[in-house]
């Protein structure tokens, strides 16, 4: 039987191999051919894309986490530069490099890259669209059938799924994207100065969070107090518990066997230097 401890460490697991798109140089290179200048154009557009040419508002309400004035300066500008079609095929090219550089073109097409592939595929077929605009937009993205890539799109449509559940545990507590971030410093998944600079937010809007989780009761002297770390704690099983239907669709067996491919690839993604330490997706490390 799945757990719910089971949807988290799949994510640990295959969250790397995801941020292949955000952190290789491949990446990078992809999007900037593609003619998206600077990182954030890149990732904005690469990962809006599924959505269609949408604006600054419904980026910042899918996204959560970042700061309005942040998401406004690259959208919708990104979308004169490229079309979402066109900045869906550089996510993937890049994407293709990376995964060839990192794991070898040898593992693109083996036995275990198939395996993995099928049942990262179930389960991503499994994933329940309402209410999960990101993982929902995902789901219609189509690829070519070299099997790595569909790999690659089925995992991400499950991470976005996650982020769609992990969206609403915070809304249900009335905790915007700066309050969440000030949360996750305090409970040590990430650093203050990585989560600003890579959400945009400032230091005024930074310490009026603080503030508002002081008066909440959740923070004192910048750590969490005992109510504020039932509440972090509440928090994350409830995105392990809404991110679980996929996985239960798959089954424990199919899990389980998936974790073990998975094993290695976050474990050459690793290798290769591109998981940053500290980045600010605040990935557990898995058990």
């Amino acid at each position: 039987m799945t757990s719910p401890g089971t949807a988290r460490l799949l994510w640990s697991l295959a969250e790397p191999f995801h941020a292949l798109t955000y952190f290789a140089d491949e990446a990078a290179a992809a999007f900037a051919s593609a003619g998206l200048r600077g990182f954030w154009s890149g990732y904005f557009a690469g990962r809006a894309a599924p959505l269609g040419a949408v604006g600054p508002e419904v980026v910042t309400a899918t996204f959560v986490n970042f700061a309005p004035d942040f998401v406004a300066r690259r959208v919708p500008a990104v979308w004169e530069s490229v079309t979402p079609a066109a900045a869906l095929e550089a996510r993937l090219a890049g994407v293709d490099g990376a995964i060839r550089r990192v794991l070898g073109d040898e593992w693109t097409a083996s036995d275990p890259t198939v395996e993995a592939m099928e049942l990262a595929a179930t389960a991503a077929a499994a994933v329940d669209a309402p209410g999960r605009p990101l993982a929902a937009a995902n789901t219609a993205v189509v690829v070519p059938g070299e099997p790595h890539l569909v790999l690659w799109q089925a995992l991400t449509t499950l991470r976005e799924h996650r982020g769609d559940g992990h969206t609403v545990a915070l809304v249900t507590r009335e905790i915007d994207g700066v309050q969440a971030h000030v949360l996750a410093a305090a409970a040590g998944r990430s650093a203050r100065a990585w989560l600003q600079k890579a959400r945009g937010w400032d230091d005024a809007a930074w310490d009026d969070a603080e503030q508002r989780l002081v008066d909440r009761g959740w923070l004192a002297g910048g750590e969490l107090t005992a109510q504020g770390l039932a509440m972090v704690t509440a928090i994350e099983a409830d995105t392990d518990r809404l991110a679980l239907g996929p996985w239960q669709a798959l089954g424990a067996q199919g899990c389980d066997r998936l974790a073990e491919l998975l094993r290695p690839v976050r474990r050459a993604v690793v290798t290769a230097g591109l998981w940053p330490a500290g980045n600010p997706i605040g990935v557990p490390e898995p058990d």
